[in-house]
């Protein structure tokens, strides 16, 4: 059964630094890309990025591109989103998501490509 579980969220002041990170059990990690999804309040599901099975390739939606970094350690099972210069427009539920097929590369995302998704963390960004 696949299981994935955020940590790392909190309250941060705007210009702030966080790391997440999804533990993943259930499934042979490094064989699936994964993603990083939010969830503002009151919004959409929006994807944030993604990164290929070996983690040489990686995928950012525009407003996080310089400020966001996607990783993984497959020795460790583990998915991370490191995200400086934080922003109040990022304040979200943050969630790791995993790509239902096993590929090397990385397919552009869509939700229904990643139907398995852990429960969030939530990140806030306020003054």
């Amino acid at each position: 059964q696949v299981q994935l579980v955020e940590s790392g969220g909190g309250l941060v002041q705007p210009g702030g630094s966080l790391r997440l990170s999804c533990a993943a059990s259930g499934f042979t990690f490094a064989n699936y890309p994964m993603s990083w999804v939010r969830q503002a309040p009151g919004k959409g599901l929006e994807w944030v990025s993604s990164i290929n099975p070996n983690g040489l390739i990686t995928n950012y939606t525009d407003s996080v591109k310089g400020r966001f970094t996607i990783s993984r350690d497959n020795a460790k099972n583990t998915l991370y989103l490191q995200m400086n210069s934080l922003k109040p427009e990022d304040t979200a539920v943050y969630s790791c998501a995993k790509y239902r097929l096993r590929r090397l590369d990385l397919p552009i995302y869509t939700d229904n490509q990643y139907p398995e998704r852990g429960q969030g963390t939530q990140v806030t960004v306020s003054s």
